[in-house]
């Protein structure tokens, strides 16, 4: 690869975006630029690079670019950035793509200004000289029958900042403004029967000024320092990463934010294929009120405005602590120019616990390794609510995904002791927190040492021979029960706490020479909350990635989005992404390049303890080696502390002794504690 060029799966540079900008304003005049993102190789041509970069061309740098003009036409586009060349243009009839930022942005000026919306502020017991004070959030519309989605709406929903340090979602207001993007006016207002004034209750504010007027903040905490002297583990060799025998490649887009490409784990020295490409796909929040405009309130926060796009530039010791490697974001503005993200992602490492360790309770011998983690993430803010995305990597071979919810619960408007039914909760007076769930999609494509894989249901369960039989006399057995997925309609599972249910990605060719099995790759997930809004419903039909926990779909480029490629607006009629890729579910899965998609997530049912900023919730899964290693993979990592049962009888002569010399006792407590001090 020539030192210049870029590798294939970075994401584009900003000198990149302005050329394919510029071709388009060439060819096509003035624009929106909503998507200038890249896209990616073909997997084929991909892997034939992979396999042998020096006799085999660099994939070409393409642009993905999605514009609207005034009119609100919409089109879809490639451009070869070789050339530059457009290689594809098509105009889409009934699809909204990605709202971006600066639209939302323009929703509350309009709000702020529009004589119908300062009138039900007006009702609300506003004075129009505060209309300043009025803040929205913009959403997607969703999809609403009365509009379709030949016109690009948001809904505006409606809040009260009575000073700018006071937390607007404190003061919800009752009534939602519908804002027409092509127009740049609001063209409706969705009001409630019951109307429900704005509250005059004391706010309850997270900033400094408000805990300081409810006492202050604790004194009693310690600095607790996070040190690397020697400097970190870990390499980059651009935005390949190589760290404790795992090397990866690091992409970032508008859409799904971090994206992690040619996954290896090296044992022993050979390098093996584990998956080519992970990503957190979508992600759909379902709220539960019936009532009218809220039963079209269901944000697909990556679908419809992008975790790229909504990105947080993270501050050193706070966002990340530590020795941390920034990598930043760059992507197009609505106008044409550039913005650049500082600090998307961080790179770091973090004590892990213990590794490994045994005791020998017969001579007190006992060695005792921790471990460390490396986590690469990104916070993004869809407007209440924050999502921390870290993808952990484990020493022994498990990729940990998590999740870390935080923010502020959305909210709308009560009455002085107005009951919210069950539909949601009351979190201070006059605010009412609705039932809601947090829905992800993440998408696996394995390539268990190599790309013809399959997937096993795999269920714990009891023998089915009676106790007293001859194969269960005594009742106790139990076993793993695998059932293969082989088609993609059988593929659609759902999760089985009963029977910690599991599933398995398998070379089926390439068996354990011990175990039998083929080598592997588990997935591990208990965080799986079936989507609760009912069949038929307007979510259950956009929403069709979330109906069941697993799906497992035939390779195919291009189907990297769970809901479609473009999802404001969407009917569900027909459903967009999996369900239409399933189709008659006849395709096989059994040994060929296949994609796993999860849904996880958890069901908030809103509590006080919740507001006015939430505690973060983590959300885990495991990605675990099964029949893949040899044997353990990390006994080469060094010890923190050895003794065999020989030293222990030689008085501990020559044992390995590399505890932290930083770690002391908590209230100087004298030594000898521990095995690591008898020296």
């Amino acid at each position: 690869m020539p030192a210049s060029a870029p590798y294939p799966l970075d994401p584009l540079s900003a000198a990149e975006i302005q050329t394919a900008i510029a071709v388009v304003r060439k060819t096509h005049g003035d624009c929106f630029f909503n998507v200038v993102s890249l896209h990616e190789p073909r997997k084929a041509e991909m892997l034939a690079w992979l396999n042998d970069p020096a006799k085999t061309p660099l994939p070409a740098r393409v642009a993905d670019v999605v514009v609207i003009k005034k009119g609100g036409k919409v089109y879809d586009g490639l451009i070869d950035l070789a050339g530059p060349t457009i290689t594809k243009w098509e105009l889409l009839e009934g699809m909204q793509p990605i709202i971006t930022m600066e639209e939302l942005q323009l929703v509350e000026h309009k709000c702020r200004t529009d004589p119908k919306v300062i009138e039900q502020c007006e009702i609300s017991g506003i004075p129009k000289e505060d209309m300043h004070k009025v803040y929205c959030d913009p959403w997607t519309i969703g999809y609403d029958e009365r509009y379709g989605n030949n016109v690009r709406l948001q809904q505006a929903l409606m809040y009260y900042r009575p000073d700018p340090d006071t937390c607007q979602y404190s003061y919800p207001l009752d009534f939602c403004p519908i804002y027409d993007a092509d127009k740049e006016a609001i063209i409706d207002i969705d009001i409630p029967k019951i109307r429900r004034p704005l509250s005059k209750v004391e706010p309850i504010d997270y900033t400094p000024r408000g805990v300081e007027k409810r006492g202050g903040y604790r004194t009693d905490l310690k600095p607790i320092n996070i040190t690397q002297p020697e400097g970190v583990s870990f390499k980059l060799v651009g935005r390949e990463l190589q760290w404790q025998n795992w090397k990866f490649h690091i992409g970032f887009n508008y859409r799904e934010g971090i994206v992690l490409n040619n996954i290896r784990y090296n044992e022993r020295g050979t390098d093996r294929s584990i998956f080519y490409r992970l990503s957190i796909a979508e992600m759909v929040v379902p709220y539960g009120n019936p009532e009218h405009p809220h039963q079209r309130k269901h944000a697909f926060d990556l679908g419809e405005y992008g975790s790229g796009y909504m990105t947080n530039s993270l501050t050193l010791g706070c966002d990340c602590k530590g020795s941390i490697h920034y990598l930043d974001a760059e992507f197009p503005t609505r106008d044409g120019n550039i913005k650049t993200i500082k600090n998307a992602i961080c790179i770091h490492e973090e004590d892990a616990g213990i590794l490994w360790k045994h005791n020998d309770f017969r001579d007190d011998s006992v060695t005792v390794t921790r471990a460390r983690k490396l986590i690469v993430q990104q916070i993004f803010t869809a407007a209440n609510y924050e999502y921390a995305i870290q993808w952990i990597f484990h020493q022994d071979g498990t990729i940990q995904p998590e999740i870390k919810l935080t923010g502020i619960l959305n909210t709308y408007a009560l009455n002085p002791d107005e009951d919210p039914g069950p539909w949601g909760t009351c979190v201070y007076p006059q605010v009412n927190a609705h039932n809601h769930q947090h829905l992800f999609s993440l998408r696996v494509n394995p390539m268990i040492d190599g790309t013809d894989n399959s997937v096993f249901m795999v269920d714990a369960v009891t023998s089915d021979a009676p106790v007293g039989s001859k194969e269960n006399f005594y009742g106790n057995a139990f076993y793993a029960k695998k059932t293969k997925l082989d088609t993609e309609g059988s593929s659609r599972t759902d999760y089985n706490g009963a029977t910690s249910r599991t599933w398995e990605m398998v070379n089926e060719s390439k068996l354990h020479p011990y175990s039998k099995k083929p080598a592997s790759y588990k997935l591990v997930s208990r965080e799986v909350p079936g989507l609760l809004p009912k069949e038929g419903s307007l979510v259950w039909k956009r929403a069709g990635f979330a109906r069941h926990a697993v799906h497992v779909t035939k390779y195919r480029d291009d189907e990297l989005w769970p809901a479609g490629r473009h999802v404001p607006q969407t009917s569900g009629e027909p459903s967009r992404g999996i369900p239409e890729w399933i189709g008659d579910g006849s395709t096989s899965t059994s040994n060929t390049d296949i994609v796993l998609w999860h849904t996880f997530g958890v069901t908030h049912m809103p509590a006080p303890e919740d507001f006015p900023v939430m505690p973060a919730e983590p959300i885990t899964l495991l990605l675990r080696p099964r029949n893949f290693f040899s044997n353990n993979p990390v006994m080469d990592v060094p010890p923190s502390y050895s003794s065999t049962p020989t030293q222990v009888a030689n008085k501990n002569k020559d044992v390995l002794n590399a505890a932290d010399k930083q770690s002391t006792y908590a209230f100087g407590e004298s030594a000898g504690r521990d095995c690591c001090s008898k020296l």
